[in-house]
């Protein structure tokens, strides 16, 4: 009888970071219509956990650096090929489908939170809200110096407001479509998880919890 052998591939840092990833993510995607403050914290959460990560990829363990799972885009379409015959190359850690589809994640999760602060920014709360509350003083500071200020202040108020608006708007757009781009690509990787673990005939979902994985 032939014992199975696992190997600790995920350590806790990276276990802990991909749930908690999962859930911040998936909070701040669903209170985003009708609970700002709850989706400003958990949007700021992901912020500090894709930082993390990036760091992580190049200080971290063996299997969590960037050095491990980066290939060559042939490499990948190698593996992909493998794949669809049924008979993909094995890796221990991230495969090259796998480590590619990470980086695009943890890109598309980088635009989203900076156009989410852009966005709060424009709004005037954020780090960002600075910025855009000095340009508005001084689109109005001239204002209180002049005498013939009624129709001539109105117009040129109306008219700043209408910009803020539409900055505003801009920026809401931009943030949404990324979060529905991002959105798309972690529904590519529940399906690359799911059929990589049908056709290596291994638990990736367990592995990811517990951190070990069988030697094949």
């Amino acid at each position: 009888m032939v014992s199975t052998q696992f190997i600790k591939v995920w350590d806790i840092a990276i276990r802990g970071f991909h749930w908690t990833l999962l859930g911040c993510y998936a909070i701040a995607f669903i209170s985003s219509e009708n609970i700002m403050k709850l989706h400003v914290i958990f949007g700021y959460s992901v912020l500090f956990l894709v930082l993390f990560r990036i760091l992580y990829g190049f200080v971290g363990s063996k299997y969590a650096r960037f050095s491990d799972f980066l290939y060559r885009p042939a490499q990948i379409a190698d593996y992909l090929k493998g794949l669809l015959i049924g008979r993909p190359k094995h890796y221990i850690g991230h495969n090259p489908a796998g480590g590619f589809m990470i980086v695009i994640l943890l890109l598309s999760l980088l635009s989203l939170t900076l156009t989410g602060l852009k966005a709060y920014g424009v709004k005037g709360h954020g780090p960002l809200a600075k910025h855009e509350i000095s340009y508005m003083t001084n689109a109005f500071a001239d204002n209180d110096h002049k005498e013939n200020h009624d129709e001539h202040d109105s117009r040129k108020r109306r008219s700043k407001k209408n910009n803020r608006t539409e900055n505003d708007e801009f920026w809401e757009e931009i943030h949404e479509t990324v979060a529905y781009f991002t959105l798309f690509l972690v529904s590519i990787h529940i399906m690359g998880v799911l059929v990589s673990s049908l056709v290596h005939r291994e638990n990736l979902i367990k592995a990811m919890i517990t951190g070990r994985k069988q030697l094949i």
